[in-house]
């Protein structure tokens, strides 16, 4: 699998992980020490073969991905869950892209979101409260089930709503990933 986009990743194990699942460029944040210079190299990889953002599931890895959105617009999004990206030794208690196996890997990256500046929303918190996505029993498990069928991430009630608009999920797409989690939850449940 070769891609034409720039991927940005955090680190030099993220890069080496990367280049292992396709055959890819990347631009290193260093981690949370993203700088003007970073930004411009991310910028100019947008404008000449595009970028696509894949940054841990974590607070870092979120924090550099809205600092990278907001100073380079039109980026493509690729997300790992945290389950994918937990390192495989039970004593280490990392989380990141390197630590994911080369099947999640190209799975994300085949599964990219544009964002895009919407000011229709096609959901608003009385449709999530219809899923079972908010406020009842089991809405944090079937929120962050969502987000890994969608290839989204896991996040708040909040964030869905902002996620599902931004990346023009449809109403079609959420309906038929609930059928699929409440599939698996009749099956845990026999």
């Amino acid at each position: 699998m070769q891609l034409k986009e720039i991927i940005v990743v955090e680190g030099k194990d993220d890069t080496v992980k990367v280049n292992q699942a396709v055959q890819a460029d990347t631009i290193e944040t260093n981690g949370s020490a993203i700088n003007d210079a970073i930004l411009e190299a991310i910028r100019h990889a947008q404008e000449k073969r595009g970028v696509i953002i894949f940054t841990d599931p974590d607070y870092p890895g979120k924090r550099i991905r809205h600092i990278i959105d907001q100073a380079v617009p039109g980026c493509k999004h690729a997300f790992l869950s945290r389950e994918q990206a937990q390192a495989k030794h039970p004593k280490n208690k990392s989380l990141g892209i390197e630590h994911a196996s080369i099947e999640d890997i190209q799975e994300a990256l085949r599964h990219v979101y544009e964002l895009t500046e919407t000011n229709t929303p096609i959901f608003d918190q009385q449709d999530l409260l219809e899923y079972g996505l908010i406020g009842g029993k089991g809405a944090n498990k079937r929120r962050k089930r969502l987000g890994e069928i969608l290839k989204i991430g896991h996040v708040n009630g909040k964030q869905l709503l902002k996620r599902l608009s931004m990346f023009q999920i449809t109403k079609a797409e959420v309906e038929q990933a609930l059928r699929d989690i409440e599939r698996e939850e009749k099956a845990d449940a026999e």
